[in-house]
């Protein structure tokens, strides 16, 4: 009764603030088709200065202090009521004389209201849309009438964001490795060969003119041995052999120590070249001129930089395989050298410049140090991928990120003169490059300290160890907004396979098995959350830290659909039962390869992350290929439409 007494009283106040003032929200009101069978009506108001409106919920929702969508009996059924989609920037305001609490919006506001409706259907959608409202002490009300026509269409339309959600094109590839090649220049290895490589050729060939043509043509060659082998293999063996050996966790021990011996090699103990007897043949036959002596000064170089180079462009071939292009790690790999020969083009182009480029000397050696430390701390990240893969847990989160913290103290001690090697020249003051430095290795140790807590590192997301390694932790990840029914969760199968070593992120309840998933999904009536991941995977990490970990995005994924996370890196061998061959005819012996042949026979691409929407029956509810996008509101716009896509095909 005093509920009823309560809204009586409110109501009255409405209409009469309704008839006493002019409209303080104006309204545009249109729809927009997502696939064959989902219309969204949007509704977009626009607020006067001042002015509250209240949120819009469910007809059968148990508030009266909402805005609402009425629709005729002819639109009504039209209606998917249960997914009223609302813009984020809500607002929550107390009303000191009714003390009650209103969620609503200022300046503007988006309702989004999911039709079902065939393409094949032209449709007339007529109603109002009552809103309600707030300015100082009143609460005006009044009704939005519209009508819309949706016509019916020959063909599926081509969705905008679907093209935009495509994996980077070869030209994206082609740029990073261009920027890869470029800054590998600054590398110690490297930097004592630019000036005698191009005196060589303006002095060797006479006229300057003729020593260009050289110089461009020895670039040119620089360019293909780094390219023609990568496009070798790619063609080969197939689009996804470099991804697995990039993966594999044998080549990233292979990795791990060849960063260990260049570490101890710049700290100076020795000194890591490839057998002598390659760059002394090549160097002979580089003397013999012609293009053919060119092409073996180029590899020449290549052999005598591998110390550098070789870090960079086999961290580089990792990230391109993963990024499910067939020609992407080719036109990553041909940019690295085109970034890579492209100072010795200028400098053959202005052989001034070379009286421009500091000697060697000291702080060259100084270079190579701190270049230890950073490659020291690379060499973890290879061993942190091979303990996630095998399970061995040596290097959880906590451990790997204490020992960055003590790299990069050690090397803002050694910037600053308090660390010194026996080669090292004496620091008679401190350069403020160097100061400059050393602060910004202190900075990052004390960025990462509250890491070993808990803490999570968002920028570091990438490149640290999943949360779920952490075993000590101040507080654990709460989110209030979560609210699913213990009854839904106690209803399908706990996760079973491989749960004993995997977890998800942020107390999330995933299967790591697609069968396991489908059941969960046919008992519970939920659509599936396909999460095509791996161990090594940087960008999943990312995507997990900065996306996952919004509330809204929580609770949508626990509440709305059942995650299966499948691991395409996983070494975990398969029963003898389940053993088979692939299209090609290779055996899929272990998880990961049967997760990964699996997301390139449904969904024709090899990237990660790569997130996929299915229903129980593994009918695909989304053609959008959605990879690492840390948008957050385009990653909740997409779990919104793909579960309003769920229920019109339900019904």
């Amino acid at each position: 009764m005093n509920k009823f007494l309560h809204f009586t009283f409110c109501f009255f106040l409405f209409y009469t603030a309704a008839f006493t003032q002019d409209k303080p929200v104006h309204f545009n009101i249109s729809t927009e088709r997502k696939n064959d069978s989902l219309v969204d009506l949007i509704i977009k108001a626009k607020l006067d200065k001042g002015f509250f409106l209240f949120s819009a919920k469910p007809k059968n929702a148990d508030d009266a202090f909402i805005s609402q969508l009425n629709l005729d009996s002819n639109s009504s059924k039209y209606l998917i009521d249960t997914n009223v989609v609302q813009s984020l920037n809500i607002n929550s305001i107390k009303d000191t004389k009714t003390n009650s609490l209103f969620s609503g919006y200022y300046d503007s506001a988006t309702f989004k209201y999911h039709l079902k409706i065939k393409n094949t259907n032209s449709v007339n959608i007529k109603g109002s849309f009552a809103w309600l409202g707030k300015i100082n002490d009143e609460f005006p009300s009044r009704e939005e009438n519209f009508k819309t026509r949706i016509s019916a269409i020959k063909a599926n339309p081509v969705s905008i964001s679907a093209i935009n959600s495509q994996p980077k094109s070869w030209l994206g590839f082609f740029w990073i490795g261009l920027l890869a090649g470029l800054l590998t220049v600054f590398l110690p290895c490297l930097y004592p060969l630019f000036p005698i490589t191009v005196t060589f050729f303006l002095n060797r060939y006479g006229s300057r003119r003729q020593g260009v043509k050289s110089a461009l043509i020895y670039s040119l060659f620089i360019i293909l041995i780094y390219g023609i082998p990568t496009t070798a293999l790619t063609l080969i063996f197939g689009e996804s052999t470099l991804y697995k050996i990039s993966v594999n966790p044998i080549t990233n021990l292979i990795f791990f120590s060849i960063f260990i011996a260049f570490a101890i090699s710049f700290f100076g103990l020795f000194e890591v070249t490839l057998p002598s007897s390659w760059s002394t043949k090549t160097d002979k036959l580089a003397g013999k001129g012609g293009y053919g002596g060119l092409f073996f000064m180029a590899l020449t170089l290549v052999i005598v930089s591998f110390s550098c180079t070789g870090i960079v462009a086999g961290q580089l071939l990792s990230y391109l395989s993963s990024g499910g292009i067939k020609a992407g790690p080719i036109a990553g790999m041909f940019g690295f050298g085109t970034g890579l020969a492209f100072p010795f083009t200028i400098l053959a182009l202005f052989p001034s410049l070379i009286k421009t480029l500091p000697k060697s000397g000291g702080w060259l050696n100084t270079v190579k140090v701190s270049f230890a430390f950073i490659e020291l701390a690379l060499a973890l990240k290879f061993l942190s991928n091979v303990d996630l893969i095998y399970h061995w847990r040596l290097l959880d989160r906590e451990v790997f990120i204490a020992l960055w913290i003590v790299i990069a103290v050690l090397l803002g001690f050694y910037l600053l003169g308090k660390l010194k090697f026996y080669h090292d020249s004496e620091v008679e003051y401190i350069t403020i490059v160097r100061l400059f430095f050393s602060i910004a290795a202190f900075a990052f140790a004390l960025y990462m300290l509250p890491g070993i807590w808990g803490a999570p590192l968002k920028a570091l997301s990438g490149w640290v160890p999943p949360d779920y390694t952490q075993d000590f932790k101040l507080g654990s990840y709460q989110n209030n907004n979560i609210t699913s029914t213990t009854a839904n969760k106690t209803a399908a199968l706990p996760p079973q396979k491989l749960a004993d070593n995997l977890a998800a992120p942020f107390g999330l309840t995933a299967y790591f098995d697609l069968n396991e998933g489908i059941a969960a999904a046919k008992i519970l009536h939920k659509p599936i959350m396909l999460d095509f991941t791996g161990h090594s995977c940087a960008n999943c990490r990312k995507m997990e830290s900065q996306v996952w970990s919004d509330p809204e995005v929580l609770k949508r994924i626990t509440n709305n659909f059942i995650l299966v996370s499948l691991y395409v890196d996983e070494p975990t061998s398969l029963q003898p039962n389940e053993i088979y061959k692939n299209a090609k005819g290779d055996a899929i012996e272990n998880e990961g390869d049967r997760n990964i042949d699996y997301e390139i026979t449904k969904f024709g691409i090899n990237s990660q992350p790569l997130y996929m929407f299915i229903d129980a029956n593994q009918n695909v509810l989304s053609d959008i290929k959605y990879g690492y996008d840390p948008n957050i509101n385009k990653f909740i716009h997409h779990l919104d439409e793909v579960k309003a896509k769920f229920e019109s095909e339900s019904e």
